[in-house]
């Protein structure tokens, strides 16, 4: 009797838990942190509307030497931390943490993320709103306020892939010929039925993984997204855009477009159309792959990757602090311990503008200013409570961080 009783209490349990949040962590803890402060202001705010317990978080750290879990696990008790003695690679552990997820939504967010408060609130009753949607992807906007034109994707046909590779979708951006693996002649602000999404932030419903499975784990890294979004269509089920909902995803962090990073995605493409198409065409796709991998690598720069701890402007830095008043204080009591930071009142005179989140000023609003912020200034956050600042000003390069261990 008291076996089924607890049955009972773990299966209600798993009943009643709304979502589930995965995130997979390599080397960067500093923007995990910002990342998870977001989280928390999120899960507070889907708790008001729908109760206590409605979200889990599963952080997998991927054998990280810049220790992660020492620094990130005491600072957030209500994420579940996963070490893995070794690099499983993104999609191994995600479903790592999928196998141990209650969730009836399954969040696979990436750690160079920030989210506003309202982003499960609003999520979740999309999709509770659309029995047919098996995943969910949000307006993205990477460090600078830019849009992420990966925020919704097509799939990679010959003819989209030609036109991606041959630079006539950068010179065509709205073109329905031309445009497809961005779908650019789809509007960014409105809700699209789209092809792909990106798994930096991607929604999907805990029954349709259950008929298609997770990540593909032949994909170490890139296409994973591509190739899941693929097969939820195939079940039957639609993917979704939501451009209501807007996150910073930095991407520079984790995704630097160097040599490295070409050959491995178009090798991660060549490896869908493997296992997605066959006959002639897809043997000319690949060869057309194949060379384009050494092609684009060749004309590739490598991006410099740059200091954790240093911001590395030439001359002396000035930043403009803005937002909640308490946060403001914990940023000055880190740029004032570094040699040649300065702090100006004045915003004519910055070159830097930092958003301090707190109490009277929150990430929805960083988010929107974000967008607005003159391009002269770069762009840094800082989540209240924490001692770190990170920012991003290319979507090709590493971000930035100023921290005080």
């Amino acid at each position: 009797m008291l076996v089924c009783g607890l049955y009972f209490e773990v299966h209600y349990f798993a009943i009643l838990m709304l979502l589930s949040v995965i995130i997979v962590n390599y080397n960067v803890k500093y923007f995990l942190e910002q990342c998870l402060c977001s989280v928390r202001k999120a899960i507070g705010e889907l708790a008001m509307v729908r109760g206590e317990n409605s979200v889990e978080v599963i952080v997998v750290d991927n054998q990280s030497t810049d220790g992660s879990i020492e620094y990130l696990e005491p600072r957030f008790p209500f994420a579940q931390f996963i070490a893995s003695p070794v690099n499983l690679g993104f999609s191994k552990a995600n479903n790592l943490a999928l196998q141990k997820a209650k969730g009836q939504y399954i969040l696979f967010l990436n750690p160079d993320t920030i989210l506003p408060e309202d982003a499960f609130v609003k999520c979740t009753r999309f999709m509770d709103a659309h029995a047919d949607a098996g995943a969910l992807g949000v307006y993205m906007v990477d460090g600078a306020g830019q849009y992420l034109k990966e925020s919704k994707r097509g799939f990679p046909s010959l003819w989209v892939s030609f036109c991606k590779m041959s630079g006539l979708t950068k010179w065509f951006p709205t073109s329905r010929i031309f445009a497809g693996y961005y779908l650019g002649h789809l509007s960014n602000q409105h809700i699209q039925m789209v092809d792909v999404l990106s798994g930096a932030f991607m929604m999907v419903r805990k029954q349709a993984l259950e008929k298609t499975g997770g990540f593909d784990e032949q994909f170490f890294m890139y296409a994973e997204d591509i190739d899941l979004s693929y097969r939820l269509q195939k079940a039957g089920f639609t993917n979704y855009y939501l451009p209501d909902c807007r996150i910073i995803h930095f991407k520079g962090e984790s995704t630097r477009k160097n040599s490295h990073y070409v050959k491995q995605f178009y090798r991660a493409m060549v490896q869908f159309v493997q296992k997605h198409h066959h006959g002639e065409l897809a043997w000319l796709y690949t060869g057309l792959l194949e060379a384009m991998i050494w092609l684009r690598a060749a004309i590739t720069v490598v991006s410099r990757e740059h200091a954790a701890h240093s911001i590395p402007y030439t001359g002396t830095p000035a930043f403009f602090l803005s937002g909640d008043e308490r946060s403001k204080k914990e940023v000055r009591s880190v740029i004032t311990s570094f040699e040649g930071y300065t702090i100006t009142e004045n915003p004519d005179e910055a070159r830097e503008w930092i958003f301090c989140e707190g109490y009277t000023y929150n990430f929805r609003q960083i988010i929107e200013q974000l967008q607005s912020c003159p391009p002269r200034l770069k762009a840094f956050i800082h989540a209240g409570g924490t001692y770190t600042v990170v920012g991003s000003q290319s979507s090709g390069q590493r971000g930035y961080v100023i921290a005080l261990d």
